[in-house]
């Protein structure tokens, strides 16, 4: 006697729920394993190995029935470890599937024991999860049957697990039938749904009050004001009136699957025609069916070639009905889903538009975002299965790309975000709109309904079970509260949804205590409530149902290419953020029963995130660059060399032009013209990249972050990256250094440049929420030193500093006579004589080396960068002074002896003559040998000129200063003039030691150079080294310093004197300088004996300076009592005289009283009056 079915105890609301969620995790799992036996390079070594290849085919051959102890398969039992442990989780795999496959059977058997009835309109869950089951069950039984080597894989598991254990695992043969089983997998399916079809087919005609209404073409959307808030202006603060509110964002993909996999089981039923209909309206509707993620099924084919294998059942003519429905597929769909999504486009960003500027609306009118997700992200799905899976060569119909091809997409992709955003920002207004409606209508609505039922008189009594859970739904609804909002309460009604998913099922079996069929407003009641519930609690999981975008994350391609193309599209830049965001959506892909894809596609997603948003910021640097090179450009025609052009013109307009015939050229156009407009629509380059900035900025600045997987992207913050790494290369490449032709901008056309580009990228604010000085902090400072933070490489201050020293100054030193120091100019001069090098025709020194190029060079590379130009200067200034050294003691003797006569006239011209023809070193060519003499002026000429620029780079850092931080330099003065006169002599030296390197920073003059004296005290530190290490001491290493120092002024002194014979001596009252920049002597004198006798002696610098003017003085003094015939050789000697007055004045330490008493005042007047007299006649 067979007990009767009690429908409380299947529990089908609880297996239907697990199941799905296994089904899904199944297809998961299998969906790997294809993929992963699909690619050679996945595969276990061993399957790709050729040696075993007869193994495998004796397994194929064999499969199921396998005898393990073949001799065949007997080099299996070498590997059966490394085979066991590789293939356990495949061969697991298919053992979950027959379970899986088990549990469904005998659930869908159980439904049809309690004859179930299913109305999508009324038991929403238990019919959308029947349903879903099938489907998943299908799909999978499918895919099963396409994995590669599944044969294999599960004969090869079995004999390895054999051998390991002597006896076969106890799952294989079942496996093993199952496979053959389902190898064509729908010919077994559609066995096994012959009693289901009793309630499959219920199912399927209550889609026919839904599918369509909801699969409708553009223009009956609009028609019908599909989506539009604003069609029923008077309605809208209204609830959508809708007896199927779940019903109404059911995705139509799903729904064509219910359709499609369940007619192909239950075919014989397509006679009639609501089936016919919705089989029909499927088919035409693609061609192409998904399994899982981007496994499909080319759906027409399928079918055929199904039907084709079904013998006996003479389906000829559905056959021809399903290829004519293929064409009409082909034909006709992609135009109808492209006009589909030109709607969609224009009605969600109406939504978009209309809940952001009324966010209260979301409440009564949030199931329209729901409705708008749902169909933009099926219309999605169908463009990416279709445009990835063309149809095959053999049909006649040709595909438009147009249709498939769509430059506009990213801005459907983008309001979905949009609405998706809304929904969680303002996800407390929706939470209060339907606590309060939960409370205040559904629950009273509801206890009617239960009122209505408890007094049924066709009702003898209503179930216990009925009445439990209907009175827990209400009191749960009645019992809210606005207080719980506002308190922030963590609100759960699972158990509400679960309570009513059991209902359904208790209530849709035949024979029921309450019948639900006989009560449809509680069903339909219930069912509004649970999507209002869902609203409350579920919106996160509700959006993802909707609008989840994670199958983008299995078309790589086709999505690198959507966004390629938005770049591409200057009209879709705005809208290039979605890509990035949707990444983000890529792990709601994964599932928690395949655990080990969650890595590699959570890895997948951040590179995709990373990768679109640094071609965002790159491409929004090179709009910016653009603009700013047409900046640059329209800044460089303002700059005052081209007024010379506009000046001669304007000069020559009041000159009679008696030749009126004559042609003048054309004139050229002037700044300013390039913004005079005669039409709007005249859209002009620098328009275009404006308002290409502004899209690409509204991008940038759409979101603060974006969250994927585990990471946190800020857009801003890779596009304040990127623009300081193109800040920093602009700034280094604007100085158009070229080594190899010493050419370089000047530093004044540089800063112009400079300053243009500052200005546009302070307009980026306008833009983006950026703080663009932080951009000028981390960028500029970096130019003030040798190499950059960003990739090491050179910067302006290097670049500058290597040429100023390298090139302008190697050719101050090199071509004598050509380039000259000028005090009066405040620059050095290129003169123009006969004999100019071609080198220097197109370097006119006063264009980079005058105090206004260096004032743009101070402002460019700040006091840092200036430090280091003097640290490199003086560098070289010490190789000089070594050289120095070398000569003095070679010539030690003479120059001790010429210290201490230099009152006896005859004594002193022996000795001179003995300095100046000293010891020939080298044998061989002596015509061009440089006596120690010559050696020494022009050594300490170079020393001058070096200094000279020093002194003249220290000007211009002043000004800027003085003109940027007044207040803060007159603090660095007053330091300057006091510390050092303090009462406290303790500490004094110190104390003059840190304010003099504190004010040379600073651009003030300091007696003694600090970057002198630190360069010379490292080279004196380096031969202290030198002397420590070398076991027999040089002649240099065995002199002391002090005397050296001593010694060399007496060579200097005595050698100035041979100027006078030179004609590049001569003094030019124009530049208030000598041609052979001899006149730099003075700075050189008494800098470098100030810094010599501070280091080596004991602060002497005075005495040692009285003794250099006197030996000076003494030596000039005999040219004047030379013969007539050395007059002539000496006819400079007025410059020279010059020279030394030069250094009196230069020095700190002489004073003009000194200078009188050693050399008459009557000397130096007439040789100011000779040479500036020389000087007029050559004017």
């Amino acid at each position: 006697m067979s007990r009767a079915m009690v429908p409380s105890q299947q529990k089908l609301a609880e297996k239907l729920t697990i199941l799905n969620d296994r089904g899904r995790g199944m297809l998961t799992r299998i969906y790997n394993i294809k993929k992963m036996l699909g690619n050679p390079q996945n595969k276990p070594g061993f399957l790709t190995d050729k040696a075993y290849e007869p193994v495998y085919r004796y397994l194929l051959r064999r499969f199921p029935h396998v005898d393990s102890k073949s001799s065949t398969l007997q080099v299996i039992n070498n590997i059966k470890q490394d085979v066991v442990k590789s293939l356990s989780l495949y061969y697991f795999t298919f053992v979950d599937i027959m379970d899986f496959k088990d549990h469904v059977v005998d659930l869908l058997t159980t439904i049809d024991a309690c004859q179930v009835h299913m109305d999508v309109t009324l038991n929403y869950d238990l019919t959308v999860n029947y349903l879903n089951l099938i489907s998943t069950y299908v799909s999978l039984m499918i895919l099963m049957s396409r994995v590669e080597d599944r044969r294999v894989v599960l004969s090869l598991y079995n004999v390895a697990y054999e051998y390991l254990n002597a006896s076969s695992d106890p799952s294989f043969p079942r496996l093993g039938q199952m496979v053959i089983d389902y190898d064509i997998p729908l010919r077994k399916l559609s066995e096994e749904f012959v009693p289901h079809s009793r309630v499959v087919v219920p199912a399927l005609l209550s889609l026919h009050k839904i599918y369509p209404k909801r699969n409708l073409p553009a223009d009956q959307m609009r028609a019908t004001g599909m989506l539009s808030l604003l069609a029923e202006p008077l309605k809208i603060m209204n609830v959508p009136n809708t007896d199927m509110v779940q019903c109404e964002y059911l995705s139509l993909d799903s729904m064509e699957k219910w359709i499609i996999f369940s007619m192909m089981l239950c075919h014989t039923y397509l006679q009639e025609a609501q089936l016919w209909d919705l089989w029909k309206t499927a088919l035409q509707s693609g061609y192409i069916v998904q399994l899982c993620r981007d496994e499909v099924l080319h759906i027409h084919s399928y079918i055929n070639t199904f039907f084709e294998s079904l013998k006996g059942h003479n389906l000829h003519k559905r056959i021809t009905e399903v290829k004519d429905l293929q064409h009409q597929a082909l034909q006709s769909s992609p135009a109808i889903h492209r006009e589909r999504r030109k709607f969609l486009r224009s009605a969600l960003k109406e939504l978009a538009l209309i809940f952001t500027d009324q966010p209260g609306l979301l409440g009564p009118k949030g199931l329209y975002v729901f409705q708008a997700l749902a169909v933009a992200r099926d219309e999605i799905h169908w463009l990416l299965r279709h445009f990835d899976n063309p149809p095959s060569k053999k049909h006649t119909v040709k595909l438009s790309q147009e249709d498939f091809v769509d430059r506009q997409l990213p801005e459907l992709l983008f309001n979905m975000e949009e609405l998706k955003s809304l929904l969680r920002k303002y996800n407390q207004v929706v939470q209060r709109y339907f606590v309060q409606y939960l409370a205040g209508y559904d629950a009273v609505l509801l206890n009617q309904l239960i009122q209505e039922i408890t007094n049924d008189s066709n009702l003898a009594h209503c179930p216990e079970d009925e009445s439990v859970i209907l009175s827990s739904l209400y009191n749960t609804i009645a019992g809210l509260s606005v207080k719980q909002v506002e308190a922030n309460e963590v609100f759960d009604f699972r158990g509400v949804r679960l309570d009513w998913f059991r209902l359904q099922a208790y209530t849709s079996v035949s024979r029921a205590g309450l019948v639900l069929r006989d009560h449809q407003d509680l069903g339909k009641h219930l069912n509004m409530i649970v999507f209002h519930t869902k609203l409350v609690d579920y919106l996160d999981e509700l959006i993802n149902e909707t609008g989840d975008l994670s199958i983008y994350c299995f078309y790589h391609q086709i999505f690198e290419h959507q966004f390629k193309q938005c770049m591409e599209f200057p009209a879709q830049h705005r809208f290039s953020i979605v890509f990035p965001i949707i990444c983000g959506h890529f792990m709601n892909a994964t599932h928690e029963l395949c655990p080990e894809e969650r890595h590699s596609i959570g890895t997948t997603s951040v590179q995709y995130a990373h990768w679109f948003l640094k071609e965002m910021s790159d491409e929004v640097n090179q709009v910016i660059t653009a603009i700013c090179e047409e900046q640059c450009m329209l800044n460089y025609k303002l700059l005052p060399k081209h007024s010379a052009a506009s000046i001669l013109q304007s000069s020559n307009k009041h000159k009679k032009n008696k030749d009126k015939k004559k042609q003048v050229g054309p004139e050229e156009e002037k700044p300013g013209t390039e913004s005079v407009r005669k039409n709007r629509e005249n859209f002009t380059r620098m328009d275009k990249l404006h308002m290409a900035l502004t899209e690409l900025c509204y991008a940038i600045n759409h979101c603060n972050v974006i969250q994927v997987w585990e990471h946190g992207f800020v857009p801003r913050e890779f596009f304040i990256q990127h623009l300081e790494t193109r800040f920093n290369k602009a700034l280094v490449g604007m100085m158009m250094y070229n080594p190899d032709t010493s050419e370089i901008a000047k530093p004044s056309e540089l800063l112009s440049s400079v300053k243009a580009i500052m200005s546009v990228l302070q307009g980026l604010e306008n833009y983006v929420q950026i703080d663009i000085a932080r951009v000028f902090n981390s960028v500029l400072p970096q130019q003030t030193q040798a190499t950059d933070s960003f990739n090491g490489e050179k910067t302006i201050t290097a670049n500058y500093t290597n040429w100023y020293l390298e090139v302008l100054l190697r050719r101050v030193t090199v071509n004598i006579g050509q380039i000259v120091y000028s005090p009066n100019h405040k620059a050095f001069v290129t003169v123009a004589t006969d004999n100019n090098s071609k080198e220097n025709l197109y370097l006119a020194a006063e264009e980079y080396a005058d105090l206004t190029e260096l004032r743009a060079l101070a402002e460019l590379i700040g006091p840092y960068g200036m430090r280091y130009l003097g640290e490199r200067l003086m560098g070289h200034v010490a190789s000089q002074v070594d050289e120095l050294k070398k000569l003095v003691i070679q010539n030690k003797e003479v120059l001790f002896n010429m210290r201490t006569s230099f009152d006896k006239p005859e004594v002193m011209r022996d000795l001179f003559r003995r300095l100046g023809t000293g010891p020939v070193k080298q044998q061989g060519n002596t015509k061009n040998q440089v006596s120690d003499v010559d050696s020494v002026l022009m050594r300490m000429t170079i020393i001058g000129i070096l200094l000279s620029f020093r002194s003249l780079a220290q000007d211009a850092l002043l000004d800027v200063l003085e003109d940027r931080i007044p207040f803060l330099m007159a603090s660095v003065q007053d330091l300057q003039h006091f510390v050092p006169n303090m009462k406290d002599t303790k500490y004094s030296h110190m104390k003059q030691q840190v304010v003099n390197e504190m004010a040379s920073a600073a651009g003030l003059s300091c007696d003694i150079d600090p970057l002198l004296i630190s360069a010379l005290r490292s080279q004196k530190n380096e031969d202290g080294e030198r002397k420590a290490s070398t076991s027999s001491d040089t002649e240099v290493a065995n002199e002391s310093d002090y005397e050296l120092a001593c010694l060399l002024m007496v060579f200097v002194a005595v050698s100035i004197p041979t100027l006078a014979k030179k004609d590049v001596s001569v003094f030019k009252a124009s530049l208030e300088g000598n041609l052979s920049n001899c006149h730099c002597l003075a700075k050189a004198v008494n800098q470098i004996a100030g810094a010599l006798f501070t280091i080596h002696g004991p602060g002497d610098v005075s005495d040692r300076l009285q003794e250099f003017l006197a030996l000076a003085s003494s030596s000039l003094l005999r040219l004047g009592q030379s013969q007539e015939q050395e007059k002539e050789t000496f006819k400079n000697r007025e410059s020279v005289y010059i020279l030394l007055d030069l250094i009196v004045q230069e020095s700190p330490y002489l004073t003009m009283d000194l200078l009188e008493s050693c050399f008459p005042y009557a000397l130096l007047r007439n040789a100011y009056h000779t040479v500036y007299k020389a000087s007029a006649v050559d004017i």
